[in-house]
């Protein structure tokens, strides 16, 4: 166990390092000053975060994954389709309630949405959408054609919304997308759709264990927006302090009690889900219970101190990038951004849980570091996008409607799996470093350019732009893998031509 725990620690440590290193030459820089309390502070936090993925890892491998695809495939195997589907409903819906990264989201934002009807329609979103993606399996529909129609949809009802005169619903609609697959959310629906597909996926088992992340991003997308046709006026964004004095002070033990009994709360979720079903029909042996156990133990502590460091040393950290760059020199924020995109994906726990579940499931067909690259740079690319935004006052459907349609046409020209992998990292990459660092960063960039007043049509909606280029980037990668197999038919078809004929055996 504890060489286990010591492997994934290096693991974490080769994530979060990186995007470290980039934060502290830009101190040193005259485009950016911290404070020594500052610096110590993030430093430390980096410590903590780089333990705190290393435990999340190791518990999810232990927990989190195990369970997901023991539920999935005790469901499917128990022949009851309407049991199958109602609890994909109760479960998609209370874990999505619980999940940290849709609280911060609704805590951010006031006026004419109660936070607490925010969140339960983000909650009942995901609970329909995970029922549709297990129907695609069942009734053995293309992911691509679902997502098309639904993505069809979705765009209708942004082009009413605007036209009803709530553009600023656009940027929260789109960012509630990325927000709700979470850590806690991802490993279990991820291990739920591999469960699921192998027991009734058929021949097509290795492409439906992938889709069901991408069909949940897409329910609270909706449900917003139809909050937003419902809803007179427009939310208003509601500042934080992002100052370190108020996170170290007496905050700091509020916001771990804070962060743990979130995560208690939506961890409890998923137990209290799992342990009805081992009592009416699972029974799995004490020693898998006492093993899972463990992980659960794992998984709790890895994300208190994950998400209790993102919030307490690397919020106000991202706020002062962005705030201090855009007030010096502001043509700059697009690069810094892209900088910051390249690394900030390695540091997201749940990106490595979707790695191993790719790599796993693909019998390496699509590596790990493959996957890694495409991630990295489309992250990047979103993110660089995003302060340009920011800079020039558009508009963020100019972004999304062709990338998006993008994405949808090159699901028709690369192998499905690639498409479904796809759809699934653009959830899993917009996790909670990208609610609580990269979300600051374009707020202190937007407040110093165009005030407080502009940061709902500004700064947010970044999250859906770091949800929806790894779309892109990952299918261009499929692309690429069918180019390179043709080129390599060719080359051997070449040589055979060329062989001489009494190089050739005759058996007649």
């Amino acid at each position: 166990m504890l060489r286990a725990l010591w492997n994934k620690i290096k693991e974490s440590a080769m994530s979060v390092i990186p995007l470290t290193l980039i934060v502290l030459l830009l101190g040193f820089t005259p485009l950016v000053s911290f404070t020594l309390q500052e610096s110590v502070a993030f430093l430390i936090a980096a410590a903590a975060l780089i333990l705190g993925m290393a435990l999340f890892s190791l518990g999810a491998d232990m927990a989190m994954t195990p369970m997901g695809e023991q539920v999935g495939s005790g469901l499917s195997k128990s022949q009851n389709l309407w049991l199958l589907l109602f609890a994909c409903l109760l479960l998609g819906a209370f874990v999505t309630i619980a999940e940290p990264d849709v609280s911060v989201l609704a805590a951010q934002i006031s006026g004419m949405i109660d936070n607490r009807v925010l969140i339960f329609a983000v909650g009942g979103g995901v609970g329909i959408f995970l029922v549709l993606a297990v129907l695609r399996i069942v009734v053995k529909i293309r992911l691509s054609m679902v997502l098309l129609y639904f993505y069809l949809v979705l765009f209708a009802l942004a082009a009413l919304v605007v036209i009803n005169g709530g553009a600023d619903f656009l940027t929260v609609a789109f960012d509630a997308g990325g927000v709700t697959t979470g850590p806690i959310t991802v490993p279990f629906i991820m291990a739920l759709g591999v469960g699921v597909a192998v027991t009734l996926g058929g021949k097509n088992a290795d492409e439906n264990s992938f889709g069901l992340v991408a069909l949940c991003s897409i329910g609270p997308i909706l449900a917003v927006l139809i909050l937003g046709l419902a809803a007179k006026g427009t939310p208003v964004y509601t500042p934080a302090d992002y100052s370190l004095e108020s996170h170290l002070g007496t905050e700091f033990g509020k916001t771990i009690l804070r962060v743990a009994r979130e995560v208690g709360i939506s961890l409890g979720m998923i137990v209290l889900f799992f342990l009805i079903l081992q009592i009416v029909f699972l029974r799995l042996p004490r020693r898998k219970l006492y093993q899972m156990a463990i992980g659960i133990g794992y998984t709790f502590a890895g994300l208190v101190i994950f998400l209790s460091a993102a919030t307490i040393g690397f919020m106000p950290i991202g706020y002062q990038i962005g705030a201090q760059l855009a007030a010096n020199n502001s043509k700059l924020l697009p690069i810094f951004g892209f900088l910051l995109g390249l690394v900030v994906v390695f540091a997201e726990p749940a990106i490595h849980v979707l790695n191993r579940q790719v790599e796993g499931i693909t019998n390496g067909g699509v590596g790990k570091r493959s996957m890694l690259v495409a991630l990295s740079i489309g992250v990047g690319i979103s993110i660089g996008l995003s302060m340009l935004r920011i800079l020039l006052g558009f508009n963020i459907l100019y972004y999304l409607v062709p990338g998006f349609l993008i994405s949808l046409g090159l699901s028709f020209f690369v192998p499905r799996l690639y498409t479904a992998i796809a759809f699934d990292s653009g959830g899993v990459a917009s996790g909670p470093l990208t609610s609580t660092f990269i979300l600051p960063f374009a707020i202190g960039a937007g407040v110093a350019l165009n005030g407080v007043e502009n940061v709902m049509s500004d700064a947010f909606g970044i999250v859906a732009m770091v949800a929806m280029t790894p779309l892109i980037t990952i299918q261009v990668l499929g692309f690429r893998a069918i180019i390179a197999k043709r080129m390599r038919e060719k080359r051997a078809m070449k040589k055979i031509l060329a062989a001489d004929d009494e190089q050739i055996i005759n058996f007649m």
